[in-house]
This record gives structure tokens, sequence and C-alpha cells, in this order.
């Protein structure tokens, strides 16, 4: 018994993964067609969200990207005359929208927000905050078993370490 319920959850987790490469897929396709890198539009998306005059830190957070990449990004819509940088407190620089950048945005962005708001619209605000609350509760319980495991392995590693330690010091 034991076996089928554990089958059932992983084909389950099997499910939601292939759900979230699907998201990954819609939104890589949709990068694509706007004739811009995955990174590229998702600044773009979060200048949005964020606002004209944000901090690369701030897009950074909200898209889980690295610093690196989002940099790199960046300066690339930079050069592409999208986007101009100015220099804020310390090593803070502000990224602003360029015409250019402003009519990408609403050419190739704003669209894809529109349709993103949509789909809550199509739901029953019931549908769309159990969609949200159920989504919050799956990546906390993950992210807690996933800390769980790492501590885990983080002991063993270290166990590894200390026995390795020793058979040296007894050679």
């Amino acid at each position: 018994m034991e076996k089928i319920v554990e089958r059932i959850y992983e084909k389950k987790q099997m499910m939601l993964n292939q759900i979230f490469q699907e998201f990954d897929e819609v939104y890589h396709s949709v990068a694509l067609k706007c004739g811009l890198s995955d990174s590229a539009f998702f600044i773009l998306y979060s200048i949005c969200e964020l606002g004209n005059g944000c901090l690369q830190r701030d897009i950074c957070s909200v898209t889980f990207t690295s610093k690196q990449t989002i940099h790199s990004s960046i300066r690339k819509l930079e050069q592409a005359g999208y986007l101009r940088l100015e220099t804020g407190r310390g090593r803070d620089k502000h990224i602003f929208l360029t015409e250019a950048g402003e009519r990408l945005i609403e050419q190739k962005i704003r669209p894809i927000l529109i349709a993103e708001s949509q789909v809550f619209g199509e739901m029953t605000k019931e549908e769309g905050d159990t969609l949200l609350r159920l989504s919050e509760k799956y990546l906390s319980i993950l992210r807690k078993n996933l800390d769980r495991s790492w501590e885990k392995l983080s002991g063993e590693e270290k166990r590894k370490a200390e026995i390795s330690e020793n058979e040296e010091e007894m050679d």
C-alpha cells in the first residue's frame, strides 16, 4: 500500500514539474517572439512592475536571477538604446527606459501583462485566491523540506571529512 501512495505522489510531482516547465517554455517563447533573450524580457517586464528608475538589485530580487546575468543583459539593452543608467547613492544605478525602450514596452511587454491579468479575470476570485494560496504553501513546504535535506547532506559531508582526516592521521 505504501508503494502505491508513493507512486501517486511521484506522479503528482512529475505533473507539477511538467507544469513548471511549461510555464518556463511559455515565457521563453514569448521572449523569442519579442526578439529578446529571456533575461532581457524579464528585465523589461520587471521595470513595468517596479517602475522606471528601479535598481538592478530590485530586478534580481523579483526575477530570482543572478546579478551577473542581469548586469550583462542591462548593458546589452543599454547598448541597444532601450535603457539608460543614472548613478544614485553609493554604487546604486537607477535604470530608466529610453523613448525606444518605452515603445518596446508598449508594443511587446504590455500585451503580455494584459494577457496575464486576463487569466485571473477568467477565474473566479476564489479560484485565483486558491491558486495563489496553494502555490505559496507548496513553495513554503518545499523550501522547508529542501533545507532539511541540505542539513542532512551537510552533516554527512562533515562526517565523511572527519573520517577522512582521522584516516590520514592514522597513516
